[in-house]
């Protein structure tokens, strides 16, 4: 076993940061350090905070935060920021709201960038709920970026994924539909102290009678105004609900255990495009096909078809760094 490996699972904490800093840089050590600690990863609770931004995602991941802290229990928060067109690095724009933590030594904080990945959720930040996990951390808090339509990513990482709206979020109808419906296990509608939350709420609850939810988990709506801490321990309580739903139903070990076929999914889906990049920048015959699709040569589908049968799985293109 390699020696952050060991101290991960000490519990130290600047073996957690390297960690973390090498699964960002791609190094080889820390897929070694990942595959040594893996068997002593799945005792953690991961909650995901998802919602439009402007919602209060970051007010309540500290207000929970801290509910949890007086419990005694360790709390590791990923955050993840959009990134930055200039540095690609992430913002940082919610360790800044949540500094009164940074002293305690039983919650550990890191921003991750976006860096352009598709579903609100880069592909890393499982590999850093594991390692959260196997360094002995109890809760893991990750918070996204902001949910659209599309970007329904944290459902491949969350136990329980918590859908956070405010009074402002507009049409409930559009922001609920294509699947957004779909992922939430609990909905907040935070600064419920604003006018129009009752309604939000109940237009909420509306919609979830008439969608093709759980019959066995009805998502409960809640009311919150974060910024003072009121409503945190009925969401708390909730998602303790659902965490004892998913534990004697057997859905959190199913859920688990899609969540880490889809990872290694996309890991090939990675690895393959990287190579393809690398290809694409050294090889003159896969150019000149290029080059052919972009004069209308030939169509660009075809000619993807006669590159992947001739080249994809050879065992010289598999090989490839």
């Amino acid at each position: 076993m390699s020696e952050i490996a060991e101290r991960l699972l000490a519990g130290e904490q600047r073996a957690l940061s390297r960690l973390i800093t090498l699964l960002e840089r791609g190094d080889p050590a820390a897929a070694e350090a990942m595959k040594a600690v893996d068997g002593h990863t799945g005792r953690a609770y991961t909650v995901g905070i998802t919602g439009p931004p402007g919602s209060g995602k970051s007010t309540i991941v500290d207000q929970l935060t801290q509910l949890v802290r007086e419990t005694g229990s360790s709390v590791g928060i990923i955050a993840v920021d959009p990134t930055s067109p200039f540095s690609g690095g992430a913002l940082l724009g919610d360790r800044i709201r949540m500094q009164r933590h940074y002293l305690d030594s039983g919650v550990f904080i890191r921003s991750v960038a976006t860096r352009g990945q598709t579903g609100g959720l880069p592909r890393i930040v499982k590999s850093m709920v594991r390692a959260l996990d196997a360094a002995g951390t109890d809760l893991i808090l990750v918070e996204t970026v902001g949910v659209g339509q599309t970007e329904l990513g944290i459902i491949s990482v969350a136990d329980t994924v918590v859908v956070a709206l405010n009074p402002e979020s507009g049409d409930a109808i559009q922001t609920l539909k294509a699947g957004v419906m779909e992922i939430a296990d609990v909905y907040v509608v935070n600064k419920a102290d604003r006018e129009g939350a009752d309604q939000m709420a109940m237009a909420i609850t509306g919609m979830l009678h008439l969608a093709s939810v759980s019959p066995e988990w009805s998502p409960p709506v809640l009311l919150t105004a974060a910024l003072t801490g009121q409503g945190i321990q009925d969401l708390w309580m909730k998602i303790q609900d659902h965490r004892e739903f998913l534990t004697t139903s057997g859905g959190l070990e199913d859920r688990r255990g899609k969540q880490r076929k889809r990872e290694f999914l996309e890991a090939v889906e990675e690895v393959l495009a990287q190579r393809l990049r690398n290809k694409v920048a050294n090889d003159p015959d896969l150019n000149a096909t290029l080059e052919k699709v972009a004069a209308k040569e030939t169509d660009p589908y075809s000619a993807a078809l006669e590159y992947l049968e001739s080249s994809l799985f050879s065992s010289d293109w598999l090989n490839a760094q």
